[in-house]
């Protein structure tokens, strides 16, 4: 995953420097973007045929967070184009973006077709 974004970053230095009480997801979603977000969030998420943000879980090893099963997003019923960024989000509709990657290349997702990321490939690294 490419960033943290600001919300999610002010959360856990405030949590764990500060003491402030933030009770951390239990679910994460990954969902797709049409126009990418940056660390203040923003951007625009894909919308309407049959889209929809997918649960996802994680396992740990260090520093670095993975997904243990493959995530697959719905088969589309209409037509998206570029799908330029992939984000974390803390609930299933709304909610908060707490990570995004920009890919590169970019994937169509149009009628028809879906969108998989494989086993370990939606990661989170802190450095």
């Amino acid at each position: 995953m490419g960033s943290l974004t600001d919300y999610f970053e002010n959360k856990v230095v405030s949590h764990v420097f500060s003491g402030v009480a933030w009770t951390p997801p239990t679910t994460f979603y990954a969902s797709l973007f049409t126009v990418a977000p940056g660390e203040a969030g923003g951007g625009t998420e894909a919308t309407g045929g049959a889209y929809a943000r997918v649960a996802f879980t994680c396992s740990t090893s260090g520093s670095v967070a993975s997904n243990v099963a493959q995530v697959e997003f719905p088969v589309s019923t209409s037509d998206r184009g570029s799908i330029v960024a992939v984000g974390i989000h803390d609930a299933l509709s709304a909610g908060n973006l707490c990570a995004f990657h920009a890919l590169s290349p970019t994937k169509t997702y149009n009628t028809g077709e879906t969108i998989r990321i494989p086993v370990g490939q939606l990661t989170l690294t802190l450095d």
